[in-house]
């Protein structure tokens, strides 16, 4: 079973910086071969995609965090990561990866990232 388990959340002031951190373990995960995302919800909305980032590093992101947020992988360690700077209340939410779907593996427990103005 796949398990994907996020850190490196907190309280910042808007205009900071936070770096997310996603394991993943699971023998039936390739994690190599496979595209994976952040995602994030804040509190009474529908979870949103976040970033992305592909098998050959390519990268995507949600307009409102281009030039903000910047995603990464390490295939060796199974993680991925994402730099967030310039961080705005809005941002407020509780934030997972996963791997780049529709469909997705079973949601983890998310790491919560609190921006305050």
């Amino acid at each position: 079973q796949v398990q994907l388990v996020e850190s490196g959340g907190g309280l910042v002031q808007a205009g900071g910086s936070l770096r997310l951190s996603c394991a993943a373990s699971g023998m039936t995960m390739i994690f190599s071969r496979s595209a994976m995302g952040w995602y994030r919800q804040a509190p009474e909305k529908q979870r949103e995609f976040v970033a992305s980032i592909f098998t050959d590093g390519s990268t995507g992101y949600a307009d409102s965090m281009k030039g903000r947020f910047t995603i990464s992988r390490d295939n060796a360690r199974k993680t991925v990561s994402l730099q967030m700077n310039s961080l705005k209340p809005e941002d407020t939410a509780v934030y997972y990866c996963n791997i780049y779907g529709p469909p997705f593996y079973p949601w983890g427990q998310g790491t919560q990232v609190t921006v305050s103005s």
